[in-house]
């Protein structure tokens, strides 16, 4: 069955999408577009990619009956363990085929941008694998509250520059490494972290992460003998880990969807990423998208607890999954997200990201039946975010 939530041949979801980008660049992201499909669907390329990712990242993950969350909620509900990849986040099955994919375009360096610094790691970590030049750009907020993730990736042998402008975070990360692409265009890869940017980006970076969802429809069926679960829950920044866990569910409308936002402090206090909560039609970083803006089309500052979901925009199938009423998206506030992070640590043993905590809320905002299965996307290990962790203190 022809999936209804693909990318037309224009490079849409719906309404939302595009390339909207600079003369410039307009070389570079047509030899991508041009390529993609082809190399992603060669035997060598896929035999490669999914080599790495079965004995370098550690895939599959487990998909693990979390009980004692699941008498809590009262329903029965797993957890996508992307946390337990290399690296500890779902980012890396992203980077793993783009710099496969670089490689096959004879780029020979490779500029990425970083809020939560787990993108960063994952593209530093895939450079040393493979010996490719690697400048990451964060901004200079991002880097003082995750510190760690900054020296990660120094060690692994990148240049981490700091973003100083605008609230200097992910958004401006992002500008910055746009500009520095627009004047390297021929032999720099731009490793985009999220499905975000012009197209073919959002397509690609969801079909790299469409394992996820491809491995818990197999792993569904083997514990519960069925393949589809009642409820796919993930958090959304710009929402890659999202698309990943509901990209084989998006045309199955009995599996109900839930993309969590970050709320910050209400969002209605000035300080949010709610998007789909406060945005409009607007363009940003190359694609027609929903975002925060101001009436003359400034975009609005965000505001996260989480590094990685400080971002006023949503990717353009995310949008779309929105405009449709496909997904429900839900604003967590920043001490739920805390709070929720807190009770999955001391129920399982199991300290998540702060992002992956904005998934996890939902469960204490939704009604369940006790035999619904409740399929929560972890996208991220709690390591990096300690200081937040002990910060909030509430423990």
């Amino acid at each position: 069955m022809e999936a209804t939530f693909d990318v037309n041949d224009k490079g849409y979801y719906g309404k939302f999408g595009g390339a909207y980008i600079p003369e410039m660049l307009f070389p570079n992201v047509d030899e991508l577009k041009q390529a993609y499909e082809g190399i992603m669907n060669d035997p060598e390329f896929k035999a490669e990619f999914n080599d790495l990712l079965k004995n370098y990242v550690g895939r599959p993950t487990p998909l693990y009956h979390a009980k004692r969350l699941s008498e809590s909620v009262g329903a029965k509900v797993y957890l996508k363990r992307e946390d337990l990849n290399h690296t500890g986040a779902h980012k890396v099955n992203n980077t793993i085929g783009q710099i496969l994919l670089a490689q096959r375009l004879n780029k020979k360096k490779i500029i990425a941008e970083t809020g939560a610094g787990q993108h960063g790691v994952a593209t530093a970590t895939v450079c040393a694998l493979m010996g490719m030049e690697c400048i990451v750009y964060m901004g200079e907020i991002d880097m003082e509250r995750q510190k760690p993730n900054v020296e990660r990736m120094r060690i692994l042998g990148a240049e981490v520059r700091a973003a100083k402008s605008g609230s200097k975070t992910l958004k401006d990360a992002t500008n910055e490494a746009m500009r520095h692409w627009i004047q390297h265009p021929t032999d720099t890869h731009y490793i985009i972290g999220s499905v975000v940017g012009p197209h073919p980006y959002p397509d690609m970076v969801a079909k790299f992460q469409s394992v996820i969802s491809e491995e818990m429809k197999k792993q569904l069926l083997e514990q519960e003998g069925r393949e589809n679960p009642d409820y796919v829950i993930a958090c959304v920044g710009g929402g890659s880990n999202a698309a990943g866990a509901f990209y084989h569910y998006m045309d199955r409308p009995e599996v109900k969807l839930v993309a969590t936002e970050a709320g910050g402090l209400g969002v209605d206090s000035g300080k949010t990423a709610a998007t789909t909560a406060k945005g409009k039609e607007g363009v940003l970083h190359g694609s027609k998208t929903l975002l925060m803006q101001t009436e003359d089309g400034q975009v609005v500052e965000p505001y996260s607890i989480s590094a990685g979901l400080d971002y006023p925009g949503i990717g353009p199938l995310h949008a779309h999954l929105f405009d449709s009423e496909r997904a429900q998206f839900l604003s967590i506030n920043d001490d739920e997200a805390m709070d929720a992070g807190i009770k999955l640590s001391k129920l399982e043993g199991i300290i998540p990201a702060v992002e992956s905590s904005h998934a996890l809320a939902a469960l204490e905002k939704m009604t369940f039946n006790k035999e619904d299965i409740v399929v929560v996307n972890l996208s991220g290990r709690g390591d990096k975010d300690l200081a937040t962790y002990i910060k909030y203190g509430k423990y």
